[in-house]
Formats: structure tokens, sequence, C-alpha cells
């Protein structure tokens, strides 16, 4: 497809793979309940019908699928990802083999269900924040194999994407710490191993009390973490790091919690709820 406004980690490769995996998993040998009964030449239409207010998140994947599946089949969008929608509102039209609208319809939605509700809580989360200078990430708490359009949805909701995986940042937690020896020898580790491996990536190292905080100052990381801070100790590790990094706050966030620790100072607040606690918003597919 021509024009496709994808995220720098989606690549038409990578998406034509899913597509490829998700239908040969709900599809198997045949779609067989429509196989039985439409005509293999019946064309029909369906639109897709909005029914819970939310963020609209998929179109543009749900027009990829389609196309991906059936070339011949007419996508006509009357809504885009990332606008406000409303119960009743009507988001597309899919014209074409009745066959394909079919086979297609559960993966798209369930695509789309999941996407809108991400990026529903995300725009949520976002408005929560906004009289802060704090940036809302996401995490890598994401469903195994659709990682890429969860974190795809937190931008159309309007949040920001952390590292996408293991590899494109080095993140120090607690575990790599203590198996270190150390914040310092962690740090020091893993900048050895960077230039050995001609690598450039930020190290960010994550922070249990404001001993580590200052700790982690000395080695002077691109950002540091603190994890499960209160308010209070939060406020004084903005303090003490003041402008030397970058500041990320992390551990159980959620919208009830985000005001506060986005008012305590600090340049980020990741959240893994975004991802594994939004609820998916409800859409259907139907016949007109």
């Amino acid at each position: 497809m021509k024009n496709q406004n994808f995220p720098e980690y989606i690549t038409e490769e990578k998406l034509n793979h899913f597509i490829s995996e998700s239908l040969q998993e709900d599809v198997g040998p045949g779609d067989y309940s429509t196989l039985a009964i439409i005509p293999a030449e019946e064309q029909n239409r369906a639109q897709l019908l909005v029914k819970e207010d939310g963020v609209l998140a998929g179109v543009q994947l749900a027009e990829y699928i389609f196309n991906y599946f059936d070339p011949t089949i007419k996508f006509t969008k009357l809504m885009q990802d990332g606008d406000l929608m409303k119960i009743g509102d009507i988001a597309f039209i899919v014209e074409g083999s009745a066959r394909s609208i079919l086979t297609c319809e559960r993966f798209v939605l369930n695509c789309m269900q999941r996407m809108s509700g991400i990026a529903s809580l995300t725009h949520q989360m976002v408005l929560e924040i906004k009289h802060t200078k704090a940036k809302l990430l996401d995490t890598r708490k994401t469903t195994p194999n659709f990682r890429m359009l969860e974190k795809w949805a937190v931008l159309i909701g309007g949040g920001n994407n952390h590292r996408f995986g293991l590899y494109d940042m080095i993140m120090l937690k607690d575990n790599h710490v203590d198996f270190a020896g150390g914040i310092a020898q962690a740090v020091n580790q893993t900048r050895k191993f960077l230039l050995d491996n001609d690598l450039e990536l930020k190290i960010e190292v994550e922070t249990r009390n404001l001993d580590e905080v200052r700790q982690a100052l000395e080695v002077k990381p691109d950002r540091i973490m603190i994890d499960n801070f209160t308010i209070e100790d939060s406020r004084k590790a903005v303090e003490i790091i003041g402008n030397s990094c970058e500041i990320e706050a992390s551990g159980g966030i959620n919208l009830s919690t985000l005001k506060s620790v986005a008012e305590t100072g600090v340049d980020f607040i990741s959240s893994g709820a975004i991802t594994h606690s939004a609820k998916n918003i409800d859409l259907s597919l139907k016949a007109i």
C-alpha cells in the first residue's frame, strides 16, 4: 500500500508477517462458516459502528488488513486514527467480496478494540498531566507479538513510546544492579560493552531510594529512574538530580496517582497500566 504513515518500528515486512500469522491462527484451512453459505461472487458492504465513547485507533491498520487479504476491497474512511469518537459514529465503510469482509471481520475488530482502548486510556492520562512538563511513556509490559500495535496505539492517544525492546536503550534495573554488584559496576561495565561493540545507546539506571539516586549521579547516566518512590522522596530526588540528567518516575503509576507524580517535577512518567490495564472499546462491523 502507498503513503502509509507508520511509526518507525512498524515496517511493511513486520506488519505483513503479523497479519499472515494472525490469519493463519484464525482461518486455518478455511473459514468454513462463510464458505458454506456465501457464494464466491457475492458483493456486500459493511460499516464500523462505534458503541462506546473514546479515542479511535486502528483505522489505518484495518484498511491495511482488508487490502492485504483482498486488494479488491474498497475501504472508505469516515474517521481517522486519534479522532474522539462517540456512540453511534461510523468509522469506515468496506465494500467488496462478502467472503473477504466476513473472514477479516473479527481479526480487524480484535485489533481495533484493543488499540482504541489503549489510545483512550492514554488520552485520559495525557490530559491529566498536561499542566506539567512530564511526558507520559509506555513500557515493555505489552502482549507478546502485539507490542508494535499497542505502542502505536499509545502514540495515537497522545503518549510517547519508551524503548521498543531490549536492544534500543540500556536500562539497568534493580536485578541488573544487584547481579553486577552495584550501580557503579553496572554502569561502568555497560559503557565498556558499548565501546567494545561500537554501540551508541542511552543508559538509564533504576534507583530504589535516595541513596541510590546519589550513587547513580556519580556515574552520570543519561537518565535516572526513581522507582516506587513516595511523593515526598520523588520531590527530594528531583531536587538532588536537578539538571544533571533526565528523571523518570515509575512503579505502579495509574490514572489515579499520575497527577501527583507529575507535579513533583519529573521529566518522564512510565506506566505499564497504559497497556496492561486498558479496557477494550466496544466496536462492531455491521452489514449495510
